[in-house]
C-alpha cells in the first residue's frame, strides 16, 4: 500500500476515533499491526500529528462557545458572575490531573503499553464502565452544575486515558455521567477538556519533531494525515453530539468489545 494512502487511512481513523468513545490511540496501534504499516514512519509523532488535525475539528465546532470563553476572560477572577469564566476555571482544573499523570509517567506509556495487547484488554474493561456508567447515571443535570472537585474527578479519567484503549472521550463521558449529567452536556465539556489535552500532546512532541527534522516526503505525509484527521473528525463531533441525545453509549460498548475479541483472536493466531 503506497505511504501517502496509509497516511491518509490512519488520518481517516485518528478523526473516526479520536471523538467517538473507541480509543484512537487503541486503533492507531492495531491498524499499524493488523496492516503492518511501517511503525518508524507513522509512529507516535505521527499519531500526535493526527491530533492536530481533530484538534482543528473541534476549535471549529465550539468556536462560538471559544469565543464566548476568550470575552470572559476579564471576568476570570470573578466567576460567580460569569458563567463562561467559570467554565473556564474548570477546564483548567480538568486538565491538571491529565498534566501531572503525563509528566510522570509518558515515557512508560510510550515503551510498555502502546501494545495491542493493553490496547485489547483495556477495550474490554473500558466497556463495562461504558456499561455500568448508562446504567446507574441519574443523566438529569447540565454542565453548568458540576462543581470544581467534579472537574478534578473527570480530569482524573481523562489521566487514565494516557493508555491506550481506554478512550478520553469515552471515560470522561462515563464520568460524566456517573455524576448525573446529560450525555449531551457531558460530551459538551468533554469535547472543551480535550482542547488543552491535545495541546499539551503536541507541545510536548513538537520540540522532538523539530529537532529530529524531516524531509519533503515526511511532511508530506504528515500534511495528508493532519487534514485527513481534521475533515473526518469535524464530521464525527458534529454526528456525535446529535447521536448523544438521544442514544446510548451501549453501541460503543458492544463494537469495543467485539474489536477486543478479534485483537485477542489475531494474538493468538
Amino acid at each position: 500500500m503506497p505511504a501517502t494512502l496509509q497516511a491518509a487511512l490512519l488520518g481517516i481513523v485518528q478523526g473516526a476515533t479520536e471523538f467517538l468513545p473507541v480509543s484512537s490511540s487503541a486503533h492507531l496501534i492495531l491498524a499499524r499491526a493488523f496492516f503492518g504499516f511501517d511503525g518508524d514512519r507513522f509512529g507516535l509523532a505521527f499519531d500526535v500529528a493526527c491530533h492536530v488535525g481533530t484538534l482543528v475539528a473541534v476549535l471549529i465546532y465550539f468556536r462560538r462557545e471559544l469565543m464566548d470563553m476568550i470575552a470572559a476572560v476579564p471576568h476570570l477572577f470573578d466567576p460567580a458572575r460569569d458563567a463562561n469564566a467559570r467554565l473556564i476555571w474548570l477546564l483548567v482544573i480538568g486538565t491538571l490531573p491529565a498534566v501531572a499523570a503525563g509528566l510522570l509517567f509518558k515515557h512508560q506509556i510510550e515503551d510498555s503499553l502502546r501494545t495491542p495487547l493493553v490496547a485489547a484488554i483495556m477495550l474490554a474493561l473500558g466497556s463495562i464502565v461504558f456499561l455500568v456508567a448508562e446504567r446507574t447515571g441519574a443523566k438529569t443535570r447540565s454542565d453548568g452544575t458540576l462543581t470544581f472537585a467534579e472537574a478534578v474527578w473527570i480530569g482524573c479519567a481523562q489521566a487514565v486515558a494516557l493508555v491506550p484503549g481506554v478512550s478520553r472521550s469515552g471515560i470522561t463521558i462515563s464520568a460524566a455521567l456517573l455524576m448525573g449529567l446529560r450525555r449531551p452536556d457531558a460530551a459538551r465539556f468533554i469535547f472543551l477538556l480535550a482542547i488543552p489535552a491535545i495541546l499539551g500532546a503536541a507541545a510536548s512532541e513538537g520540540p522532538h519533531l523539530l529537532k529530529a527534522g524531516m524531509d519533503s516526503e515526511a511532511a508530506a505525509l504528515f500534511a495528508i494525515g493532519v487534514v485527513t484527521s481534521a475533515v473526518v473528525g469535524y464530521v464525527v463531533v458534529r454526528f456525535l453530539i446529535r447521536f448523544l441525545a438521544t442514544h446510548s453509549l451501549d453501541v460503543f460498548a458492544w463494537y469495543r468489545l467485539a474489536l477486543a475479541a478479534v485483537t485477542f483472536a489475531w494474538l493468538a493466531r
